[in-house]
């Protein structure tokens, strides 16, 4: 299992279930650890070598699930008042790393494709998408970190 360095953020194993018509995916279950309401999923891709640069929720708890190749995200916890602060939390999931990965209100994403071809990303969030109530950098080196 991963190391997990950051307070609130959750790495929980899922089952893939393999049929020889075509596997099954678990994502989560509203009795899962992590599991704080159901808002909107959302599918996004990445390409390999592309990285989406960092974004904070204020309120929004994300349940990233990679079920076609792989994605690295890398998570910076910066709030004041956490157990961690300024501590980097690095994991890749995917196909070989098949488990949902949790994370709070108030901590820095950023991601990158490093599967071959195109990266499937499934987001299971508590709450509806609203812009105000999410921070970006678009520039990866607003936060220092060696990708």
């Amino acid at each position: 299992m991963d190391k997990i360095n950051t307070e609130g953020v959750l790495l929980t194993p899922l089952k893939r279930i393999h049929h020889p018509k075509g596997d099954v995916f678990h994502g989560m279950k509203k009795s899962d650890q992590g599991f704080s309401g159901f808002g909107e999923a959302y599918f996004s891709t990445i390409h390999c070598g592309d990285i989406k640069p960092w974004k904070k929720h204020f309120e929004m708890t994300l349940n990233f699930v990679v079920p076609i190749g792989e994605i690295r995200f890398v998570i910076f916890d910066d709030r004041e008042n956490s157990s961690t602060p300024n501590s980097f939390t690095d994991v890749t999931l995917g196909e070989n790393n098949y488990q949902r990965l949790t994370i709070p209100p108030g901590v820095w994403v950023a991601f990158s494709g490093v599967g071959a071809g195109t990266n499937l990303l499934l987001n299971l969030a508590d709450l509806e998408h609203r812009p105000d109530e999410v921070d970006r950098k678009e520039n990866l080196s607003d936060i220092m970190y060696e990708w």
